[in-house]
């Protein structure tokens, strides 16, 4: 069990919480618990413990959303994904733990800059264009790698999901489907580059509660929250957490 402070556990009990929310009714806010547990964590470890603890959240995804899902639409996506979880896993087995933390910090804005431009488009009455091969292949392999590397895919599939213009809750129900395959896929990896082992499954078995209260605090607040203010603090934070990676 890692030696933490006081302080770095209610970090990291508030990320457990955030990964809930997020599998349950608020895709993208898992990008506050990435910074949290990078910051709080070896850059390499917190992508092992919190893969673990998104798998949970996953379980409790289907068990809400499954029967909404288009699982054909994600047939194109898994060559490209497979690809993006090798090139990742090589990234992980060379770089440093300074330059993952890094990495994960520069894909963290990468993606928030990605999310804050799909909603100036939508709030101007842009579409997007249907998603086809060549956008399958693009976030399909973009998608698998920074899952791989940053548990950081939710915003990157989020923005296949609405190219391909899926109504809602098509789109809680297959991204579902989707990130419980992608994240089941990691564990092989994960396990051969040693970032999971025995103390980060004593650390998540004491960070499951979070997320089930996170997942049954996000299904009652599905149709009470104000989505916009909820992103934009969820913005601000992780902008914060990912300069700190960035610059410590």
């Amino acid at each position: 069990m890692p030696d933490l402070t006081v302080l770095a556990w209610v970090a990291l009990a508030v990320a457990s919480v955030a990964v809930g929310v997020s599998k349950a009714a608020l895709p993208g806010a898992n990008t506050l618990a990435i910074a949290l547990f990078a910051t709080v964590l070896p850059a390499k470890e917190s992508t092992g413990a919190l893969l673990l603890l998104l798998i949970v959240g996953d379980g409790f995804a289907l068990w809400l959303h499954r029967r909404h899902a288009r699982l054909r639409a994600l047939l194109p996506l898994i060559p490209a994904v497979v690809a993006g979880l090798a090139l990742g896993a090589v990234f992980l087995a060379f770089a440093s733990d300074v330059w993952t933390r890094r990495t994960i910090g520069a894909i963290l804005l990468l993606v928030i800059g990605v999310t804050l431009w799909r909603r100036r488009r939508a709030a101007g009455g842009e579409e997007a264009a249907p998603a086809g091969r060549v956008a399958a292949a693009t976030y399909g392999t973009l998608g698998g790698f920074t899952t791989m590397v940053a548990n950081a895919a939710g915003p990157v599939m989020s923005m296949y999901f609405l190219a391909a213009r899926f109504p809602m809750r098509q789109f809680l129900g297959t991204a579902a489907w989707f990130f419980a395959g992608v994240n089941l896929a990691k564990v092989p990896f994960s396990l051969g580059l040693g970032i999971i082992d025995a103390s980060t499954l004593l650390l998540d078995l004491v960070l499951v509660p979070g997320v089930v209260a996170g997942a049954l605090l996000g299904r009652a607040l599905l149709d009470r929250l104000d989505q916009r203010t909820f992103e934009r603090i969820v913005i601000l934070l992780t902008v914060t957490g990912a300069l700190y990676l960035l610059l410590a």
